[in-house]
């Protein structure tokens, strides 16, 4: 029987409400920190939960739901072995707990790191749902719903820690892996087209941001800093790209139509204020890897995205001239952090190091995904996390770096350097 999406999301919300993680992590409790997680792995792998007078069943709606999406070509819960060619057989937080077994299992049980396994457990079983939206009633809603669930999660009952702002970027993630067959994607952004233009904007946004970051990886990492390589060797992305940056101009363009939009970046309202600055550096972060693509001839990948296309274009003309007096103000310097300084592999990659950092020092990080795809500043947030934790996956990538072009890489770079030079190749474009 298919298990309707409403009926999932409520056993799920059951979950993440009131006590009842902490009743999970207190359950699996033993005397050392290894015995404690080999029950919090059995429970995982059989997506079965005990806490105080109730059981939490998720297999059901884990089989059916992974099974509909791997159907469509993405594996959300499992990651890829690149040396065995295959999918590996456990989910990704359970890979995740073996790690920390390994290095940390003979120590005396604590409540912090099953916690935090915990939520990136139910991490990615939110990011699984943001894929069967479109199953049934309102997709919109459904997306909403989703954006209720996580802050849930991230929210007072859980471990403290951040993985994503909202249920866009949770798709993101989730999506954001490697795949050896890549049909999926153009598949999913024709279903994300027919969705409203809030939550267009929303899952724009972050690919805007996060596709920057990728292409600009894999330009100096993949294709030894050759274009042409780079639109050959991500084909699947440049539509994704354009359709996200298609949906940020128009937010941008609604915003400067309402009076928003100042030269000089000040504005009445700071909310609008700050949204303004977060949707210009993105516009500008998207770009800089190849600014050509969208604003001159376009590579063949596009052939089929000349609608979102002709609309950034329009956009970007009729914007331009604020647009490139803003531009300046996020150029990457070498003490405030910018996401046009941050390049990596793939978004999942960075959200799972930050897990396994938390993990091996025990203490969560208040630093979400979409906290490093901007250097806009938002309440709440330490100054100089986002370059702290930037710097720190940096570190364990060079320290467990990937053969790349017969040299080994690292996956996961912090460069102010690097991120200029693209600035400058970005503007040069731009300007034209």
């Amino acid at each position: 029987m298919e298990i309707p999406f409403e009926q999932a999301c409520a056993v799920v919300q059951s979950a993440l409400q009131g006590g009842v993680r902490k009743e999970i992590v207190a359950g699996v409790s033993g005397k050392t920190l290894g015995q404690a997680l080999l029950a919090l792995r059995d429970a995982m792998r059989a997506n079965r939960f005990r806490a105080v007078g109730q059981q939490i069943f998720l297999d059901r709606i884990i089989s059916s739901y992974d099974g509909r999406t791997r159907a469509e070509g993405f594996h959300i819960l499992h990651d890829w072995d690149g040396v065995s060619q295959q999918t590996n057989p456990d989910i990704i937080p359970v890979d995740v707990l073996h790690f920390l077994a390994d290095q940390r299992g003979v120590e005396p049980s604590t409540l912090t790191e099953p916690a935090i396994l915990l939520d990136y457990y139910f991490m990615h079983v939110l990011a699984l749902l943001t894929m069967r939206i479109w199953d049934g009633g309102d997709p919109n809603e459904n997306l909403s719903k989703i954006n209720t669930l996580l802050a849930d999660l991230q929210g007072e009952h859980g471990s403290g820690q951040l993985f994503a702002a909202d249920a866009a970027t949770l798709m993101l993630i989730g999506t954001s892996h490697y795949e050896p067959e890549e049909w999926g994607y153009g598949k999913l952004l024709a279903r994300v087209r027919t969705l409203d233009d809030h939550h267009k904007f929303r899952i724009g946004l972050g690919h805007a941001s996060s596709m920057g970051c990728h292409l600009r990886f894999g330009f100096e990492a993949q294709c030894g800093r050759d274009t042409l390589a780079l639109r050959d060797d991500n084909i699947a992305d440049y539509p994704w790209l354009c359709f996200a940056l298609a949906a940020v101009m128009r937010e941008y363009s609604r915003l400067a139509d309402a009076g928003f939009v100042d030269t000089g970046g000040a504005s009445a309202d700071v909310p609008a204020a700050r949204n303004i600055a977060v949707i210009e550096e993105a516009l500008l972060n998207g770009l800089t890897a190849d600014a050509r693509a969208f604003v001159g001839v376009p590579p063949p990948s596009l052939a089929e995205s000349e609608v979102d296309r002709v609309h950034f274009v329009e956009g970007f003309r009729r914007h331009k001239a604020a647009l490139l007096e803003s531009f300046p103000r996020y150029r990457p310097t070498d003490t405030a952090y910018s996401p046009l300084s941050f390049f990596f592999n793939f978004s999942h990659n960075v959200v799972k190091g930050t897990v396994v950092d938390a993990l091996l020092w025990g203490e969560a990080w208040d630093v979400s995904m979409n906290d490093l795809l901007t250097g806009v500043p938002r309440a709440g947030l330490e100054e100089g996390s986002q370059q702290l934790l930037a710097t720190t996956l940096m570190g364990y990538a060079r320290s467990n770096p990937d053969r790349i072009r017969g040299q080994l890489m690292p996956v996961i770079v912090y460069d102010p350097q690097a991120g200029r030079r693209a600035y400058t190749v970005a503007l040069e474009k731009l300007s034209q």
